[in-house]
């Protein structure tokens, strides 16, 4: 199918002095059981074509799920005529991007494996659910599977030609605890652990023998006191920093939301563009990147959806703010250096300026040294609630899992555990990063943006962290 494709573009006629073609095709296979009953199975699968033409400076799109010849010279013509309406009212400065070119052929790891086949999949799945002890108060529990294709070629009038093969896992279970009164979930992998690969990553994430710990855990939950309200010392584990780092770094450093592109309906930023190479973001121990070439990572890729070539670029440097994340029109409107993170959700979206793998980089303390170093504090693992202003600046974020920490000890469980902050100060109390044998990879297919909405794939590796004197608080009345 994609050998005819390319014959396809090379036929298209054009007055454009640039067009592309961008072909996606998506397929995803979901198993699920819940109650140790398995669930009916569900499949996508969605093909389409997106075509984009550049005529005095001014980029327009077309999408068509018409993959015939006739079908893609429509949609290159509908293209065209966007271009010319819109050119007089274009808010591009002189100037052109660059024009991407050359080859690339890039896939996720041991995609030359095959993934276990759906029997497979349930067997693995009813095995685990199995595992879930037999106990009146756990009132719920699921376990599933997702299996993510993506495939992707892109072409343009320059002679690129760049194909993108990818394979996405997200092994996830949930057990809900109820004593009559409280219910508390605890949960692992899913949707917040996805990465790239083949069924190694079952093995990577712990998920045979993990049930009975889940539910072990959501049971322990009920007993635990709340979380003490109050200011003390937070260490974050990984699995809580993607969102910390996501929703107070990530989407402030989108350069087209800086820009205003996104006020009308995902918000703005706190930052300007006058703060970068000036303001300091945190402590001289936040050391963040992008960076698509970690294999496993959920948005690890070889080019962006605009044909970028995507390569390691450091964000923030010993706290210091240095680069947005903008593709190259957002950086053609700014005059900032930025990193190849055009990207769109499917065939049908032009691409736009998205956060991919956004890392935090490890420091040099071990888990152990992180514990001993809080006097009084608390450690939360896994996001379960969080908000956050239009500015992505004020937030509070709450957890399924909480272990106080008292005298560089850990000690008893605490349900319901919080906090809140503002994103300017917040990072500026990180006090301490640890190494990499605390780094884990996460990642969701969940994070959305644009209108219209387009939700992708991010990832975000992150050690575990400590920050001092922040608003800790439960969930009492």
């Amino acid at each position: 199918m994609f050998e005819r494709l390319k014959q396809h573009f090379a036929a298209l006629t054009t007055h454009a002095e640039f067009h592309a073609l961008r072909i996606v095709r998506q397929t995803g296979e979901h198993c699920s059981l819940r109650r140790n009953v398995p669930e009916p199975p569900a499949f996508t699968d969605d093909l389409g074509a997106m075509l984009s033409v550049r005529i005095a400076g001014v980029e327009a799109y077309a999408a068509t799920s018409d993959l015939s010849l006739a079908g893609l010279q429509r949609a290159l013509e509908a293209a065209e005529r966007q271009a010319q309406m819109i050119s007089r009212h274009a808010l591009m400065p002189p100037g052109e991007p660059p024009t991407p070119k050359g080859q690339a052929h890039y896939e996720s790891p041991s995609l030359h494996l095959p993934f276990p086949g759906l029997a497979e999949r349930f067997e693995l799945l009813a095995e685990e659910s199995a595992r879930v002890p037999n106990d009146p108060r756990l009132a719920n529990w699921n376990l599933y599977l997702d299996c993510q294709r993506h495939e992707q070629l892109y072409l343009n009038s320059a002679g690129a030609e760049q194909w993108q093969a990818l394979r996405f896992v997200y092994p996830g279970i949930s057990v809900t605890a109820f004593d009559g009164s409280d219910s508390q979930t605890r949960t692992f992998g899913g949707y917040g652990s996805g990465q790239q690969g083949g069924a190694e990553i079952l093995q990577r994430l712990g998920f045979v023998g993990a049930s009975a710990r889940v539910a072990d855990e959501a049971l322990q939950l009920l007993l635990a006191p709340n979380t003490p309200s109050g200011r003390t010392d937070l260490l974050l584990m990984p699995d809580q920093m993607m969102l910390q780092i996501h929703e107070s770094i990530g989407h402030p450093l989108e350069l087209d939301r800086i820009l205003g592109d996104e006020r009308n309906y995902a918000g703005t930023s706190f930052i300007d563009l006058a703060d970068f190479g000036r303001y300091q973001y945190g402590s001289r121990l936040l050391n963040v990147t992008f960076d698509p070439g970690i294999p496993e990572e959920l948005a690890s890729y070889s080019h962006d959806d605009d044909g970028h070539p995507a390569r390691k670029e450091l964000l923030i440097r010993d706290g210091l703010l240095l680069r947005p994340l903008g593709g190259t029109l957002s950086q053609l409107r700014s005059g900032l250096p930025g990193v190849a993170n055009s990207r769109a959700s499917s065939w049908n979206r032009a691409p736009i300026d998205r956060m991919a793998n956004l890392n935090l980089e490890p420091g040099d303390q071990s888990l152990a040294q992180l514990i001993a170093g809080i006097e009084h504090g608390v450690m939360m693992c896994t996001n379960r609630s969080w908000s956050i202003d239009d500015a992505r600046n004020k937030f509070q974020f709450g957890c399924e899992w909480g272990r106080l920490i008292v005298n560089g000890e850990l000690k008893g469980v605490v349900k319901n555990p919080n906090y809140r902050g503002v994103s300017s100060q917040f990072w500026r109390n990180l006090a301490a990063v640890g190494n990499a044998s605390t780094v884990e990879v996460h990642g969701t297919p969940y994070c959305g943006k644009g209108e219209p909405n387009q939700v992708v794939r991010v990832g975000h590796a992150s050690p575990a962290c400590v920050f001092s004197q922040v608003d800790v608080f439960g969930g009492a009345a």
